[in-house]
Protein backbone atom coordinates (compact mmCIF):
# COMPACT_ATOMS: atom_id res chain seq x y z
CA UNK A 1 0.00 0.00 0.00
CA UNK A 2 1.52 3.31 -1.11
CA UNK A 3 0.84 6.28 1.16
CA UNK A 4 0.91 9.70 -0.45
CA UNK A 5 0.61 13.14 1.10
CA UNK A 6 -2.22 15.25 -0.33
CA UNK A 7 -2.51 18.95 0.54
CA UNK A 8 -5.17 21.65 0.10
CA UNK A 9 -3.15 24.90 -0.21
CA UNK A 10 -6.18 27.04 -1.07
CA UNK A 11 -7.11 26.78 2.60
CA UNK A 12 -4.06 28.91 3.43
CA UNK A 13 -0.47 27.94 2.64
CA UNK A 14 2.55 29.66 1.13
CA UNK A 15 4.99 28.02 -1.26
CA UNK A 16 7.53 27.83 1.55
CA UNK A 17 5.05 25.88 3.67
CA UNK A 18 4.38 23.47 0.81
CA UNK A 19 8.11 23.04 0.24
CA UNK A 20 8.62 22.20 3.91
CA UNK A 21 5.86 19.59 3.81
CA UNK A 22 7.08 18.10 0.52
CA UNK A 23 10.64 17.76 1.83
CA UNK A 24 9.36 16.23 5.07
CA UNK A 25 7.23 13.78 3.08
CA UNK A 26 10.28 12.80 1.03
CA UNK A 27 12.53 12.41 4.07
CA UNK A 28 9.89 10.33 5.87
CA UNK A 29 9.56 7.85 3.03
CA UNK A 30 6.16 8.74 1.62
CA UNK A 31 5.62 7.83 -2.02
CA UNK A 32 4.43 11.18 -3.35
CA UNK A 33 3.42 14.76 -2.62
CA UNK A 34 0.19 15.90 -4.24
CA UNK A 35 -1.78 19.11 -4.08
CA UNK A 36 -5.22 20.31 -5.08
CA UNK A 37 -5.78 22.83 -7.88
CA UNK A 38 -7.98 25.57 -6.45
CA UNK A 39 -7.80 29.34 -6.24
CA UNK A 40 -10.31 29.99 -3.45
CA UNK A 41 -10.65 28.80 0.12
CA UNK A 42 -13.63 26.61 0.94
CA UNK A 43 -15.51 27.27 4.16
CA UNK A 44 -14.66 29.85 6.78
CA UNK A 45 -11.37 31.73 7.10
CA UNK A 46 -9.30 34.20 5.13
CA UNK A 47 -7.14 31.74 3.20
CA UNK A 48 -4.03 33.86 3.79
CA UNK A 49 -1.55 34.36 2.22
CA UNK A 50 -3.72 33.55 -0.80
CA UNK A 51 -3.77 30.89 -3.50
CA UNK A 52 -0.75 29.29 -5.09
CA UNK A 53 -0.85 27.85 -8.60
CA UNK A 54 -0.58 24.07 -8.74
CA UNK A 55 1.84 23.72 -11.64
CA UNK A 56 4.04 26.65 -10.61
CA UNK A 57 4.26 25.02 -7.17
CA UNK A 58 5.15 21.64 -8.64
CA UNK A 59 7.78 23.22 -10.90
CA UNK A 60 9.48 24.66 -7.84
CA UNK A 61 9.24 21.40 -5.93
CA UNK A 62 10.61 19.51 -8.92
CA UNK A 63 13.91 21.34 -8.50
CA UNK A 64 14.02 21.10 -4.72
CA UNK A 65 13.19 17.43 -4.20
CA UNK A 66 14.95 14.32 -5.47
CA UNK A 67 12.85 11.17 -5.06
CA UNK A 68 9.25 11.87 -4.27
CA UNK A 69 6.67 11.85 -7.05
CA UNK A 70 4.63 15.01 -7.66
CA UNK A 71 1.11 15.52 -8.92
CA UNK A 72 -2.36 17.02 -8.72
CA UNK A 73 -5.70 15.84 -7.39
CA UNK A 74 -7.09 17.13 -9.66
CA UNK A 75 -5.94 19.76 -12.14
CA UNK A 76 -9.06 21.72 -13.09
CA UNK A 77 -9.75 21.41 -16.80
CA UNK A 78 -11.45 24.78 -16.76
CA UNK A 79 -8.21 26.55 -15.74
CA UNK A 80 -5.99 25.62 -18.69
CA UNK A 81 -6.14 25.04 -22.42
CA UNK A 82 -5.13 21.44 -23.14
CA UNK A 83 -2.21 22.31 -25.41
CA UNK A 84 -0.78 24.66 -22.79
CA UNK A 85 -1.32 22.07 -20.06
CA UNK A 86 0.56 19.45 -22.09
CA UNK A 87 3.53 21.82 -22.37
CA UNK A 88 3.43 22.72 -18.66
CA UNK A 89 3.29 19.13 -17.42
CA UNK A 90 5.97 17.95 -19.85
CA UNK A 91 8.29 20.75 -18.76
CA UNK A 92 7.77 20.07 -15.04
CA UNK A 93 8.34 16.37 -15.71
CA UNK A 94 11.67 17.26 -17.33
CA UNK A 95 12.53 19.53 -14.41
CA UNK A 96 11.85 16.69 -11.97
CA UNK A 97 13.73 14.03 -13.87
CA UNK A 98 10.54 12.12 -14.64
CA UNK A 99 8.58 12.22 -11.36
CA UNK A 100 5.35 13.94 -12.39
CA UNK A 101 1.82 12.57 -12.59
CA UNK A 102 -1.25 14.34 -13.94
CA UNK A 103 -4.61 14.13 -12.23
CA UNK A 104 -7.12 15.85 -14.50
CA UNK A 105 -10.74 16.66 -13.71
CA UNK A 106 -13.51 18.74 -15.19
CA UNK A 107 -13.47 21.56 -12.59
CA UNK A 108 -16.44 22.12 -10.34
CA UNK A 109 -16.06 25.05 -7.91
CA UNK A 110 -17.97 27.84 -9.65
CA UNK A 111 -17.26 30.52 -7.04
CA UNK A 112 -13.50 30.46 -7.62
CA UNK A 113 -14.06 30.96 -11.33
CA UNK A 114 -16.20 34.03 -10.65
CA UNK A 115 -13.64 35.37 -8.16
CA UNK A 116 -10.80 35.33 -10.71
CA UNK A 117 -12.66 35.87 -13.99
CA UNK A 118 -12.24 32.31 -15.26
CA UNK A 119 -14.95 31.08 -17.65
CA UNK A 120 -17.12 28.33 -16.15
CA UNK A 121 -18.71 26.55 -19.11
CA UNK A 122 -21.89 24.56 -18.74
CA UNK A 123 -20.59 21.52 -20.62
CA UNK A 124 -17.47 20.55 -18.70
CA UNK A 125 -17.37 16.78 -19.08
CA UNK A 126 -17.25 16.88 -22.86
CA UNK A 127 -14.40 19.36 -22.63
CA UNK A 128 -12.57 17.08 -20.21
CA UNK A 129 -12.84 14.19 -22.64
CA UNK A 130 -11.33 16.28 -25.43
CA UNK A 131 -8.62 17.59 -23.11
CA UNK A 132 -7.57 14.05 -22.24
CA UNK A 133 -7.45 13.11 -25.91
CA UNK A 134 -5.35 16.16 -26.74
CA UNK A 135 -2.88 16.01 -23.84
CA UNK A 136 -2.20 12.30 -24.24
CA UNK A 137 -2.20 12.62 -28.01
CA UNK A 138 0.41 15.39 -27.98
CA UNK A 139 2.71 13.39 -25.71
CA UNK A 140 2.30 10.22 -27.80
CA UNK A 141 3.11 11.91 -31.12
CA UNK A 142 6.52 10.90 -32.44
CA UNK A 143 9.19 13.58 -32.63
CA UNK A 144 9.25 14.97 -36.14
CA UNK A 145 5.56 14.31 -36.72
CA UNK A 146 2.61 16.63 -36.06
CA UNK A 147 -0.65 16.33 -34.13
CA UNK A 148 -4.01 17.73 -35.23
CA UNK A 149 -7.37 17.55 -33.51
CA UNK A 150 -10.78 18.75 -34.62
CA UNK A 151 -13.16 18.57 -31.70
CA UNK A 152 -16.32 20.30 -30.58
CA UNK A 153 -14.47 22.49 -28.09
CA UNK A 154 -10.81 22.44 -29.17
CA UNK A 155 -9.02 22.44 -32.50
CA UNK A 156 -5.27 21.95 -33.02
CA UNK A 157 -3.62 22.15 -36.44
CA UNK A 158 -0.20 20.68 -37.24
CA UNK A 159 1.15 20.96 -33.71
CA UNK A 160 4.80 19.88 -33.40
CA UNK A 161 3.65 18.23 -30.15
CA UNK A 162 6.64 19.45 -28.19
CA UNK A 163 8.13 19.32 -25.61
CA UNK A 164 8.08 15.68 -24.61
CA UNK A 165 8.01 14.62 -20.94
CA UNK A 166 11.05 12.92 -19.44
CA UNK A 167 8.97 9.80 -18.80
CA UNK A 168 7.98 7.60 -21.69
CA UNK A 169 4.45 8.01 -20.34
CA UNK A 170 3.29 10.43 -17.70
CA UNK A 171 0.79 8.59 -15.46
CA UNK A 172 -2.72 10.02 -15.85
CA UNK A 173 -5.21 9.94 -12.98
CA UNK A 174 -8.95 10.21 -13.42
CA UNK A 175 -11.35 10.11 -10.51
CA UNK A 176 -14.82 10.74 -9.23
CA UNK A 177 -18.14 9.22 -8.28
CA UNK A 178 -19.91 9.24 -11.66
CA UNK A 179 -21.41 5.85 -12.46
CA UNK A 180 -21.16 5.82 -16.27
CA UNK A 181 -19.07 8.44 -18.04
CA UNK A 182 -16.31 8.58 -15.40
CA UNK A 183 -15.53 4.81 -15.55
CA UNK A 184 -15.57 4.98 -19.35
CA UNK A 185 -13.07 7.85 -19.42
CA UNK A 186 -10.88 6.11 -16.87
CA UNK A 187 -10.89 2.93 -18.93
CA UNK A 188 -9.88 4.86 -22.04
CA UNK A 189 -7.24 7.24 -20.67
CA UNK A 190 -6.25 6.56 -17.06
CA UNK A 191 -3.32 4.77 -15.51
CA UNK A 192 -4.93 5.23 -12.11
CA UNK A 193 -8.48 5.63 -10.89
CA UNK A 194 -9.02 7.62 -7.71
CA UNK A 195 -12.19 7.98 -5.69
CA UNK A 196 -12.14 10.84 -3.18
CA UNK A 197 -13.73 10.81 0.27
CA UNK A 198 -15.85 7.72 -0.26
CA UNK A 199 -16.94 4.91 2.02
CA UNK A 200 -15.69 1.36 1.66
CA UNK A 201 -19.00 0.35 0.13
CA UNK A 202 -19.08 3.18 -2.42
CA UNK A 203 -15.41 2.68 -3.26
CA UNK A 204 -15.94 -1.01 -3.93
CA UNK A 205 -18.90 -0.30 -6.22
CA UNK A 206 -17.00 2.36 -8.16
CA UNK A 207 -13.87 0.22 -8.50
CA UNK A 208 -16.13 -2.50 -9.88
CA UNK A 209 -17.60 -0.13 -12.46
CA UNK A 210 -14.14 0.94 -13.59
CA UNK A 211 -12.95 -2.67 -13.83
CA UNK A 212 -15.98 -3.52 -15.96
CA UNK A 213 -15.40 -0.49 -18.19
CA UNK A 214 -11.74 -1.44 -18.58
CA UNK A 215 -12.72 -4.94 -19.65
CA UNK A 216 -15.19 -3.54 -22.18
CA UNK A 217 -12.43 -1.28 -23.55
CA UNK A 218 -10.16 -4.28 -24.06
CA UNK A 219 -7.90 -3.55 -21.11
CA UNK A 220 -7.15 -5.84 -18.25
CA UNK A 221 -9.12 -4.69 -15.19
CA UNK A 222 -5.89 -4.70 -13.19
CA UNK A 223 -4.08 -2.49 -15.73
CA UNK A 224 -5.16 0.47 -13.60
CA UNK A 225 -4.06 1.43 -10.11
CA UNK A 226 -7.04 1.93 -7.79
CA UNK A 227 -6.74 4.53 -5.05
CA UNK A 228 -8.62 6.50 -2.42
CA UNK A 229 -8.22 10.01 -1.05
CA UNK A 230 -9.16 10.30 2.62
CA UNK A 231 -8.67 12.90 5.34
CA UNK A 232 -6.17 11.77 7.96
CA UNK A 233 -6.04 12.49 11.69
CA UNK A 234 -3.82 10.18 13.73
CA UNK A 235 -2.78 10.47 17.37
CA UNK A 236 -0.81 8.45 19.88
CA UNK A 237 -3.84 8.56 22.19
CA UNK A 238 -7.41 9.85 22.24
CA UNK A 239 -6.36 13.26 23.52
CA UNK A 240 -3.96 13.79 20.63
CA UNK A 241 -6.54 12.68 18.10
CA UNK A 242 -9.06 15.12 19.60
CA UNK A 243 -6.51 17.95 19.57
CA UNK A 244 -5.66 17.40 15.91
CA UNK A 245 -9.34 17.14 14.98
CA UNK A 246 -10.10 20.42 16.75
CA UNK A 247 -7.32 22.24 14.88
CA UNK A 248 -8.88 21.33 11.53
CA UNK A 249 -12.41 21.99 12.75
CA UNK A 250 -13.65 18.41 12.52
CA UNK A 251 -15.41 16.03 14.87
CA UNK A 252 -13.52 12.88 15.86
CA UNK A 253 -16.49 10.56 15.35
CA UNK A 254 -17.14 12.02 11.92
CA UNK A 255 -13.47 11.67 10.97
CA UNK A 256 -13.44 8.04 12.06
CA UNK A 257 -16.57 7.36 10.03
CA UNK A 258 -15.51 9.18 6.86
CA UNK A 259 -11.71 9.25 6.96
CA UNK A 260 -8.65 7.72 8.53
CA UNK A 261 -8.68 8.78 12.16
CA UNK A 262 -7.74 7.41 15.53
CA UNK A 263 -4.75 5.52 16.84
CA UNK A 264 -2.12 4.15 14.43
CA UNK A 265 -3.59 0.67 14.92
CA UNK A 266 -7.09 1.89 14.03
CA UNK A 267 -5.83 3.63 10.91
CA UNK A 268 -3.77 0.62 9.80
CA UNK A 269 -6.85 -1.56 10.22
CA UNK A 270 -9.03 0.73 8.12
CA UNK A 271 -6.39 1.08 5.41
CA UNK A 272 -6.30 -2.71 5.32
CA UNK A 273 -10.03 -2.75 4.64
CA UNK A 274 -9.56 -0.43 1.66
CA UNK A 275 -6.77 -2.69 0.48
CA UNK A 276 -9.12 -5.66 0.66
CA UNK A 277 -11.48 -4.07 -1.90
CA UNK A 278 -8.67 -3.35 -4.36
CA UNK A 279 -7.07 -0.05 -3.35
CA UNK A 280 -3.28 -0.12 -3.50
CA UNK A 281 -2.68 3.57 -2.86
CA UNK A 282 -4.05 6.06 -0.35
CA UNK A 283 -3.79 9.84 -0.63
CA UNK A 284 -3.72 11.19 2.92
CA UNK A 285 -5.43 14.57 2.98
CA UNK A 286 -3.36 16.55 5.48
CA UNK A 287 -5.18 19.72 6.51
CA UNK A 288 -2.83 21.11 9.18
CA UNK A 289 0.37 21.74 7.22
CA UNK A 290 2.19 23.13 10.23
CA UNK A 291 2.02 19.84 12.15
CA UNK A 292 5.04 17.93 10.89
CA UNK A 293 4.91 15.69 13.97
CA UNK A 294 1.70 14.31 12.49
CA UNK A 295 3.59 13.19 9.39
CA UNK A 296 6.34 11.70 11.53
CA UNK A 297 3.79 9.69 13.52
CA UNK A 298 2.11 8.39 10.36
CA UNK A 299 5.48 7.42 8.91
CA UNK A 300 6.76 5.66 12.01
CA UNK A 301 3.55 4.06 13.29
CA UNK A 302 1.27 3.61 10.26
CA UNK A 303 3.46 3.34 7.19
CA UNK A 304 5.97 1.11 8.97
CA UNK A 305 3.22 -1.35 9.99
CA UNK A 306 1.90 -1.44 6.43
CA UNK A 307 5.40 -2.12 5.12
CA UNK A 308 5.80 -5.00 7.56
CA UNK A 309 2.40 -6.34 6.59
CA UNK A 310 3.22 -6.13 2.89
CA UNK A 311 6.52 -7.93 3.48
CA UNK A 312 4.72 -10.71 5.35
CA UNK A 313 2.11 -11.11 2.60
CA UNK A 314 4.77 -11.15 -0.11
CA UNK A 315 6.84 -13.66 1.86
CA UNK A 316 3.86 -15.97 2.27
CA UNK A 317 3.14 -15.71 -1.45
CA UNK A 318 6.73 -16.59 -2.32
CA UNK A 319 6.67 -19.57 0.07
CA UNK A 320 3.39 -20.80 -1.38
CA UNK A 321 4.84 -20.59 -4.88
CA UNK A 322 7.98 -22.48 -3.82
CA UNK A 323 5.89 -25.25 -2.24
CA UNK A 324 3.77 -25.46 -5.35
Amino acid sequence: MDLRIFTEPQQGASYDTLLTVAKAAEDLGFDAFYRSDHYLRMGQGDGLPGPTDAWITLAGLARETKRIRLGTLMTAGTFRLPGVLAIQVAQVDQMSGGRVELGLGAGWFEQEHKAYGIPFPKEKFGRLEEQLAIVTGLWATEVGKTFSYDGTYYQLTDSPALPKPAQAKVPVLIGGHGAKRTPRLAAQYADEFNIPFASLEDSEKQFGRVRAAAAEAGRGPDDLVYSNALVVCVGKDDAEVARRAAVIGRDVAELKANGLAGSPAEVVDKIGRFGAIGASRIYLQVLDLGDLEHLELISSQVQSQLDRGNSAVEGAARLKKQLG
